[in-house]
């Protein structure tokens, strides 16, 4: 990845400034003619490629290209980028020919304004500047060489910025998410495309190349779209206004929720309770608690402008871009505020199932580990925040009873086992803490490991009457699962092709003794946090409540 909140337009000035002293004074030691030449008025020619050649080269600052430094470094700005592709192309144009324009940066411009229906702003990438500069070029017979340079080389910048952007996000994960650990490591290749497709073959890279093939992408972009569109719709507007006054009827409701979910009106036409019919499909929509009443949740979000809602789209347009540009034909995903789990294959989801995600004040980090063994009857050891937050405040207050009622045994260095009446708050940190396989273990009967900094993992657990209930983020940090049975069978049979039936697996955990099930086919886990996301059926979008509140801090960067 490289730096994604570097601003790039004060130095695409510095390079045109440049361009132009050195314009200003190589023209002054030379003859008239030679001024005609600099400026381009050649017979048959919009500028002269020699004299574009020794200008740029002289307006840009050098970067190693030897094998040695560039091709072997993974991160590269837009402004080295730029240096490079002009640099491995001799510094000759890219988008111009000396005798013709041709329509490569027709189809960037086109490409660039189409970006505003993924959340970026056209302007990012001086599309209306650019797009002023070619219309004049269009209708000269000469080109100034000036013009030239900054036209040719504004337009490299766009398209490395846009590719970078469409590639690997508009925002720095990190800058808009301290707890976004999850790698990116899709290769930004624009450089390739720009000196070996377009300056020697004259093939023009569609942007598309860079996009995301994520089915969810495309559904946000046309759901991101349709929320413009109704930013725009002056009798949506003013029925969201009448609701938020609480003067709508039941008839302005419905016509929000049509506008809103379009594919509402197929479960409605032969309903008797239409307005309560829509109202649950506009709660479960929104993640909110589904009563098919007008409560005021409901008619909070009923009367919410259609721009809160494209900026929460957009954000998770962003999220997305974040992520690799395609993932694997098998794999696991946790969506935190969503709190489900699904098992993709080759682009469907052959399983879902609820999950229990850390509360707020111990949040799930987003990552991506590689699932690599399950483990029957785990031992549960004690990590340090949980050590420091609830084991201690439990000895402080009930010494040995506290211990005995949470099942832990203490252990000193050399794993020898400790009398519970020895453990003080002053003397806890010298051991470790163990809870043995049981059924009032912590991770319950079944843990699937996933090896990473964070100790985050997949475990079954005790407390089953969690599931059932709409808000899930309980736990402290870790990802319980409702089905890690069946999810463990699914795994080890299918999968693994190993003979594990739901009966055998309730033998082994009958045995109470730890058993590790290495596997062969390492099962990626994408754990992300994601606000609006693809629903049950693949083909729509459901928002989720952002129970991190971390969409706001996002929203505010892209803007």
């Amino acid at each position: 990845m490289i730096p994604r909140n570097e601003h790039h337009f004060p130095k695409t000035v510095f390079i045109l400034i440049g361009c132009l002293y050195f314009f200003s004074t190589s023209c002054s030691s030379k003859s008239d003619a030679e001024k005609g030449n600099a400026s381009g008025f050649f017979s048959g020619k919009l500028f002269d490629a020699d004299d574009f050649t020794q200008m740029l080269k002289s307006s840009l600052h050098a970067v190693d290209t030897s094998d040695s430094t560039w091709k072997k470094q993974k991160i590269h700005s837009v402004t080295n980028t730029l240096a490079y592709v002009y640099e491995a192309n001799h510094f000759q144009p890219i988008w111009l020919d000396k005798r013709s324009i041709g329509d490569a940066s027709t189809l960037l411009l086109q490409e660039i304004a189409s970006m505003e229906k993924e959340g970026l702003n056209p302007e990012n990438y001086h599309y209306s500047i650019l797009s002023e500069q070619l219309k004049k070029m269009k209708g000269a017979e000469k080109l100034d060489l000036k013009s030239v340079i900054t036209f040719d080389t504004l337009c490299t910048r766009s398209y490395l910025q846009a590719s970078h952007d469409l590639l690997l996000g508009a925002v720095a994960a990190h800058n808009a998410d301290s707890l976004w650990y999850h790698v990116n490591d899709t290769i930004w290749n624009a450089s390739y495309f720009l000196i070996n497709e377009l300056t020697k073959n004259d093939k023009y890279v569609s942007l598309d190349s860079f996009r995301s093939k994520l089915p969810a992408y495309s559904l946000l972009c046309t759901e991101y779209k349709r929320y413009l569109e109704l930013q725009k719709d002056s009798i949506f507007v003013l029925a969201k206004n009448k609701i938020a006054k609480g003067s709508a009827d039941d008839s302005i409701m419905s016509s929000v929720i049509y506008s809103e979910i379009p594919w509402s009106k197929e479960y409605v036409a032969d309903s008797n309770n239409k307005s309560s019919v829509l109202l649950r499909i506009f709660q479960k929509y929104y993640s909110l608690r589904v009563t098919g009443k007008t409560d005021s949740a409901t008619n909070s979000y009923l009367s919410r402008e259609p721009e809160t809602v494209a900026c929460i789209i957009k954000a998770n347009l962003e999220r997305l871009r974040w992520l690799p540009r395609s993932l694997e034909q098998e794999f696991v995903m946790v969506d935190i505020p969503m709190m489900e789990l699904f098992f993709n294959k080759d682009g469907k989801d052959t399983m879902r199932m609820r999950v229990v995600v850390g509360k707020p004040e111990r949040q799930t980090p987003a990552l991506n580990a590689t699932m690599s063994n399950v483990v029957f009857n785990p031992s549960w050891g004690v990590p340090p925040t949980i050590l420091k937050q609830d084991v201690l405040p439990g000895i402080t207050k009930s010494g040995a009873k506290y211990l005995a009622k949470k099942g832990l045994r203490a252990y000193d260095s050399k794993g020898n086992s400790i009398s519970s009446y020895s453990i003080t708050p002053h003397n806890y940190r010298h051991y470790t803490f163990k809870q043995p396989p049981g059924d009032d273990n912590s991770l319950g009967n079944i843990k699937f490991n996933l090896p990473n900094q964070w100790d985050i993992y997949l475990h079954d657990t005790p407390h089953k009457e969690d599931f059932p209930m709409r808000y899930r983020a309980k736990s402290s940090g870790c990802i319980r699962i409702e089905k890690p049975r069946e999810f463990a069978e699914f795994i080890l049979a299918e999968l693994e092709k190993k003979r594990y039936t739901d009966g055998r697996i309730d033998s082994v955990i009958k045995t109470h003794k730890t058993k590790y099930e290495i596997l062969a086919h390492k099962i990626p886990v994408h754990i992300v946090y994601l606000t609006a996301y693809a629903d049950s059926t693949g083909n729509r979008i459901r928002f989720m409540n952002d129970i991190y509140k971390r969409d706001p801090r996002l929203v505010a960067l892209l803007k």
